[in-house]
C-alpha cells in the first residue's frame, strides 16, 4: 500500500470496533489520529495500544449528539493546527428489535446517534473544508441501508438516509476540492454486531475492515464496500421486485431461525 496522503485524521466512534482498528492502522502508518467517543476509558486503551506506533494518537471524549461539544472542539482546532485533513464519521450504535417491540423512543435514541450525530459533525466539517477548498470526509453507513431487513427498521432507515444524503452531497461538492465518500461494510465482528441473533454471512474482523477502508479511502471511488462478493449479492437484491425480495428474505429468516433452534437444542443436550 502506498504512502498515505494525510498527516492528521479525526475518527469518531473510535473507542471500539472498526473505529479503533482504523485508528491503530493509521497510527501504524505514521498519521496523527484524533480519536473520539463517549467512553474515555476505551479511548485510553486504544491510545495505549498505539503507543508502539510512530503516529501520535490523541483521545478526545466527545458526544456527537451534543453540538455544543462539537463546536468547542472545532474552535480548539481553529486556534491550533486546524481541522484534520481526513475526517471519518464512524460513530454509531445498534438496537435490533422486531415490529412487536417497535417504539418511537427506541427509534429516536438510535437515529439521534447514527443520523443526527453524523449530521452534527458534517455541518462544521463541510463548512471548513468548503471554505479552504480542500479536505476529505468519509461517512460510515451500512449495507443494511440497501433494503429493509428484519429487526433493523430503525437502524436500516438511518443508514439508508446516510447513503442518500452522501449521494446528494457528493454531487453538490463536485469541483469544490472536497472529497466525500460513503463506507458500506458488510458484517464486521464488533460489539454492535454481537447483538445480532442470526448467522452473519461473510463476517470479517475489524482489523481486516480497517485495511479495506484505507485502501478505499486512497481510491477515487465514491462508495467503499466490502467484502465484495457479499455486497454484490446484496446489490442484486436491490434489483428484485418487492414481492420477490420480501418472499426471499422472509423464508431465509425462517430457515435460519429453525436451524438456530436445532443447534441450540443440540448444545443443551
Amino acid at each position: 500500500m502506498r504512502n498515505l496522503p494525510w498527516k492528521s485524521v479525526w475518527i469518531t466512534g473510535a473507542g471500539k470496533g472498526i473505529g479503533a482498528a482504523l485508528a491503530e492502522a493509521l497510527s501504524e502508518r505514521g498519521c496523527t489520529v484524533y480519536i473520539s467517543s463517549r467512553t474515555p476509558d476505551d479511548l485510553e486503551k486504544v491510545k495505549q495500544r498505539c503507543d508502539k506506533f510512530p503516529g501520535l494518537v490523541v483521545p478526545i471524549p466527545l458526544d456527537i449528539t451534543d453540538h455544543y461539544q462539537i463546536e468547542d472542539m472545532m474552535k480548539s482546532w481553529d486556534k491550533g493546527a486546524g481541522l484534520p485533513e481526513l475526517v471519518v464519521l464512524n460513530a454509531g450504535t445498534h438496537d435490533p428489535f422486531p415490529a412487536q417491540e417497535f417504539s418511537a423512543s427506541r427509534c429516536k435514541r438510535l437515529l439521534k446517534v447514527n443520523l443526527q450525530g453524523t449530521i452534527n459533525c458534517l455541518d462544521p466539517v463541510l463548512d471548513r473544508f468548503i471554505q479552504t477548498g480542500k479536505g476529505h470526509v468519509a461517512v460510515m453507513a451500512s449495507v443494511a441501508g440497501y433494503r429493509g431487513l428484519p429487526t433493523a427498521a430503525a437502524y436500516g432507515a438511518g443508514k439508508a438516509a446516510l447513503n442518500n444524503m452522501c449521494e446528494a452531497l457528493y454531487l453538490d461538492l463536485k469541483g469544490s476540492g472536497v472529497k466525500l465518500q460513503v463506507i458500506n461494510p458488510g458484517f464486521v465482528r464488533t460489539p454492535l454486531t454481537d447483538k445480532n441473533e442470526f448467522a452473519m454471512p461473510a463476517l470479517i474482523e475489524p482489523e481486516d475492515a480497517a485495511q479495506r477502508i484505507i485502501k478505499g479511502l486512497l481510491s477515487s471511488r465514491f462508495e467503499i464496500t466490502f467484502p465484495k462478493r457479499f455486497v454484490y449479492f446484496l446489490k442484486l437484491l436491490r434489483l428484485l421486485p418487492n414481492s420477490w425480495y420480501l418472499w426471499l428474505i422472509s423464508h431465509t429468516v425462517k430457515t435460519e431461525t429453525v436451524s438456530t433452534r436445532k443447534q441450540d437444542h443440540g448444545e443443551q443436550a
